[in-house]
């Protein structure tokens, strides 16, 4: 069975899900070979550092992140971006309430329920 969002999401119909304490996500447009997640952090909430197959890049749509790929941390502010290559552990720690937009190939099929 082909997995595929609709071609036309409204944010205001799309429920948001809880992905940790201080985080949450909604799930955007999706096909089985990308998908783009919207994930709200508060201050102080954490992106648990964790590993998976999927490409990954992100763009940072309003906050400050300090964000840690691998060995290397970084800090991130509204308009940044950054890459994870598959199987790198990465994870975030939120220093300003902000908005993760996050994509990944394939899809994260684990996000989806049914």
């Amino acid at each position: 069975m082909v997995k595929v969002s609709d071609v036309y999401i409204r944010e205001c119909e799309t429920p948001w899900e809880n992905a940790g304490e201080g985080v949450r996500r909604q799930i955007m447009a999706y096909n089985e070979n990308l998908m783009m997640v919207k994930v709200e952090f508060e201050k102080g909430a954490i992106g648990t550092p964790h590993r998976h197959i999927h490409t990954q890049a992100s763009y940072v749509v309003s906050g400050r992140f300090e964000v840690k790929i691998g060995d290397e941390k970084q800090i991130l502010i509204a308009g940044d971006s950054f890459y994870v290559s598959p199987d790198t552990e990465h994870g975030v720690v939120c220093l300003e309430s902000g908005i993760l937009i996050d994509t990944f190939n394939p899809f994260r099929e684990d996000f989806l329920k049914g």
